[in-house]
């Protein structure tokens, strides 16, 4: 259930200007998956993996890279249960965007997460990557995964 308040992708879609990205980040206990859209917002990229620190630390990166790519909106995976119920992970993602909506103007966006992650790890062993390698890449690849399901939505709205 999303707040009155809380951001919507229809809403978003209303709003958006030409040449403005939007970011997808997959929110871990230890790291924070990042990737961008291009400016169509057609396509999304993998950028990069953060080892996540103090939130105050971390919201700073992402907050300065989010104004680095004229990013307009953060597309936030939410880690909901397989029956949609809302756990531990999913109150603390809340919290997450809660915390850092105090600091941005920018709207937080909740994309449906489940399976993103299986998903990447099933593609990633298909193409062969080691277990090492797959320990890098699996978060950015996850954002990506996450913020190319919601450009393909908002591409339906349009």
């Amino acid at each position: 259930m999303q707040p009155a308040d809380q951001p919507t992708l229809e809403l978003l879609a209303q709003r958006l200007k030409s040449g403005e990205r939007l970011m997808g980040l997959d929110l871990g206990a230890k790291t924070i998956g990042v990737a961008l859209s291009d400016v169509t917002r057609q396509i999304a990229t993998p950028v990069e993996t953060i080892t996540r620190s103090k939130f105050a630390a971390d919201a700073a990166r992402l907050l300065a890279f989010a104004a680095r790519e004229n990013v307009a909106a953060i597309i936030l995976g939410l880690p909901v249960n397989m029956d949609g119920s809302e756990g531990p992970r999913a109150q603390s993602t809340r919290a997450f965007a809660r915390n850092l909506a105090r600091l941005s103007p920018l709207p937080v966006i909740f994309w449906d997460e489940r399976l993103s992650t299986a998903a990447v790890e099933r593609m990633l062993i298909e193409s062969d990557r080691s277990r090492a390698r797959r320990g890098e890449i699996v978060d950015k690849l996850a954002a990506a995964y996450i913020l190319q399901g919601a450009l393909d939505r908002l591409s339906r709205l349009s």
